[in-house]
């Protein structure tokens, strides 16, 4: 009986340790990456929070202005008030 000849794999079993550096630092960049996305995304949550609840305040404040001056608009830059007949509030 003939003896078979053993199969020897020439195949590489990894790969270089420069490679394999290479890759660690971009698997390590990406994951950096995406960290700070996350902290991004909860500033973010956390700000359109704040956003509602200041949206909520000025609904308020709206409200009561209404109650006290009726239907009008207020330059919120000096105050004064434009009533539905198109005048401004006069001083006398």
């Amino acid at each position: 009986m003939a003896k078979k000849e053993k199969v020897v794999d020439l195949k590489p079993q990894k790969v270089t340790d420069d490679q394999l550096n290479k890759i660690q630092t971009i698997v390590s960049n990406i994951n950096k990456a995406q960290m700070e996305i996350g902290k991004f995304e909860s500033g973010k949550h956390n700000l359109l929070h704040q956003v509602q609840v200041l949206q909520g305040e000025l609904g308020t404040l709206q409200k009561e202005l209404e109650d006290e001056y009726g239907t009008v608009n207020i330059n919120i830059q000096d105050g004064t008030i434009q009533y539905e007949d198109g005048e401004a509030n006069k001083e006398d």
